[in-house]
């Protein structure tokens, strides 16, 4: 039954989308204030390429000359999906340039728009439709930067694909809100922190000792796994789990934030893979020699510069920078206490059983050890396992 169940979910994990990579995005920049307004579009070329066709040979490598002879379809595509309005008049965009970008997670397309619009002609209000009709995961990131100071950052959705800016809530306080928001978001749409997280919060719950066999002296036996003894035990240990790993991811973020220590971001991905796998294989036989608590700060360095590379991509000016570090900060431990309080009452409820030790943990552990190796290879050798 419980073989069955392993290999059960472990195919069920591999035939869905895995998302080895962070989810679909694209940038949006809006330049208000200045003589005219002006906005800078980043495109991921992979996206470009599923809905324009860019690989004109079929070689699976696009180059610059077959982007730009998309130029035109490159345009009115993305033009058609982006709807702007300065006060009670439609913002006409134009093309005005065609670059090439490097993001975290690839190459996207820079599309330079340029308009007639004057810059300060009222509150600009934003409509986005970019992919929403075959991507529900996609998401717009619009930076909104006025020429007399202050700037905001929104994320737009298919729920939520409509905005209004204007200079007066471009503002600290209200650019902190957006960027809790974004860290909330990408906590939750970064499903391989997510999964090292849940692998660090599977054993949580239990205790591993020896157990005295018949006639013998207690803990005699071999190790096995025990409930906690209250709810409040295992919350003990959760946080203590949770703060270790805050504490290493906001470290290396502000240290990558701040370009005092930069990797490059294909091996950190491949690491941070490998982290959701040791963890895992831990849970099913522990032999790291280190204490739960050590381990999750150990492998949280390493996820604070997967977050750092998120970070980057939205783009910081030096007025915001310190807002925008705290707030997608604050907003990823929210996001990671969210996920906590969803996962430790079911895993406390459930903790006594057999269910929870054989099908919860060690299922759920081979299922993530699967899912994440199979990142693993993709991101350290950069191949497609099962198209992910």
């Amino acid at each position: 039954m419980t073989a069955r169940f392993i290999i059960a979910c472990t195919v069920l994990l591999l035939a869905a989308p895995a998302f080895a990579h962070k989810p679909s995005d694209s940038y949006l920049t809006l330049d208000a204030g200045g003589p005219t307004l002006a906005a800078r579009w980043d495109i991921a070329l992979r996206d470009l390429e599923f809905t324009v066709g860019l690989d004109a040979n079929q070689d699976s490598q696009i180059t610059w000359g077959e982007v730009n002879a998309q130029r035109a379809a490159i345009a009115a595509y993305a033009l058609s999906r982006l709807d702007l309005r300065a006060g009670d008049e439609t913002v006409g965009l134009r093309l005005d340039a065609l670059q090439i970008d490097d993001h975290s997670d690839g190459a996207y397309a820079v599309l330079r728009l340029a308009s007639d619009t004057p810059g300060d002609a009222g509150p600009l209000g934003v409509t986005y439709r970019l992919l929403f009709d075959i991507d529900p995961t996609h998401r717009g990131l619009v930076r909104y930067r006025h020429a007399g100071g202050g700037e905001r950052s929104v994320v737009l959705s298919p729920e939520s694909p409509a905005v209004t800016l204007t200079a007066a809530d471009s503002g600290k306080w209200r650019a902190l809100i957006d960027y809790i928001r974004e860290g909330v978001w990408h906590i939750w749409i970064g499903f391989d922190h997510v999964l090292f997280l849940i692998a660090l919060l599977l054993p949580a719950v239990l205790v591993r000792r020896r157990d005295a066999d018949a006639g013998s002296d207690a803990g005699s036996g071999p190790p096995r796994w025990f409930p906690v003894a209250s709810f409040r035990d295992a919350l003990r240990s959760v946080l203590t789990l949770v703060t270790m790993f805050t504490l290493a991811h906001s470290l290396t973020l502000w240290l990558a934030t701040m370009e005092w220590v930069l990797l490059p971001i294909r091996p950190v991905e491949a690491v941070i893979a490998l982290s959701i796998v040791v963890t895992a294989v831990h849970n099913l036989w522990p032999r790291i020699p280190l204490p739960g608590p050590a381990v999750a700060f150990g492998f949280g360095l390493i996820h604070g510069f997967g977050f750092a590379s998120v970070l980057g991509d939205l783009g910081l000016s030096e007025g915001t920078f310190g807002v925008a570090l705290l707030g997608f900060n604050v907003g990823v431990e929210l996001g990671q206490l969210a996920i906590v309080a969803v996962v430790l009452p079911v895993a406390c409820l459930l903790r006594g059983t057999a269910f929870y030790r054989w099908v919860v943990l060690r299922g759920g552990s081979v299922a993530i050890a699967v899912l994440a190796l199979a990142w693993f290879v993709e991101r350290a050798f950069n191949v497609e396992i099962v198209g992910f």
